[in-house]
């Protein structure tokens, strides 16, 4: 118990540094050249330490972290269960794989945080404008280099109920429109360390499974191949839960 608490007494003290760091550095360098490897390398560093100020542990096994380290040309679904997701993800990925994440245009236009972001990378989303945002999307996807994958959240928010709810199609979609496979990715566990309104999270474990790259093709039917993803997520997920996941809700 006291390890804990001074963990937490040095990220208090600690934390509003690394996150100044890593929210205002893009502003500064990012269009230097091998600047987003690096910045990515670094917010994975920055992840971990605060993973473990915070007693979190991830367990991820050998096989899986190779899949991530070899991965490419893919599209990278996972789902959403607390705030610790992202943190947990980038935890794990490793230096060879490089990643990029989707997010609301609204926050990348915030007026702090936008020169940041796009020394990042991110790739911005405008949920207003329906199929023009997911044009956009794709178009981005399509001119990222095959060791780069970009990170969307299937579900589109975060989950409340047991199992994994309805996914959106997005991630399909750009997957199709680009010749990407999809690479799923599984977290469990992290909404009952951090569950909805808690600031500090329990000490414990978040449990991470990357599946076999799936591949959709342009013609399929696209209704069809989110429920195969779907299907296939839930499995992994309810195995490492004891949840069941109601697929009935995609018919």
């Amino acid at each position: 118990m006291l390890a804990t608490f001074l963990k937490r007494c040095l990220l208090v003290l600690l934390g509003p540094f690394i996150f100044l760091f890593v929210a205002f550095i893009p502003a500064l360098c990012g269009k230097r050249p091998g600047f987003r490897g690096w910045f990515w390398r670094t917010v994975s560093r920055s992840c971990s330490w605060l993973l473990w100020f915070l007693d979190v542990d991830v367990d991820i096994s050998d096989e899986a972290r190779e899949a991530l380290r070899t991965d490419t040309n893919s599209v990278i679904a996972v789902n959403h269960r607390s705030h610790l997701d992202g943190f947990s993800m980038l935890h794990v990925i490793p230096d060879e794989k490089w990643v990029t994440f989707g997010a609301k245009k609204e926050l990348c236009e915030a007026a702090l945080l936008k020169r940041g972001f796009d020394g990042a990378g991110l790739l911005k989303i405008d949920r207003s404008k329906g199929r023009d945002a997911l044009a956009s999307l794709t178009e981005a996807v399509a001119d990222m280099p095959e060791r780069r994958s970009p990170i969307l959240f299937v579900e589109g928010t975060r989950a409340t109920k047991p199992g994994l709810p309805p996914f959106k199609a997005g991630a399909v979609l750009v997957a199709q429109k680009t010749g990407r496979a999809v690479r799923p990715f599984v977290i469990s566990h992290s909404d009952k360390l951090l569950p909805r309104g808690k600031f500090f999270p329990f000490k414990g474990t978040i449990h991470i499974d990357i599946l076999p790259q799936m591949h959709f093709g342009a013609d399929e039917n696209t209704d069809a191949c989110v429920a195969r993803l779907r299907a296939a997520m839930a499995a992994a997920y309810d195995a490492q839960t004891g949840e069941v996941t109601d697929l009935t809700t995609d018919l």
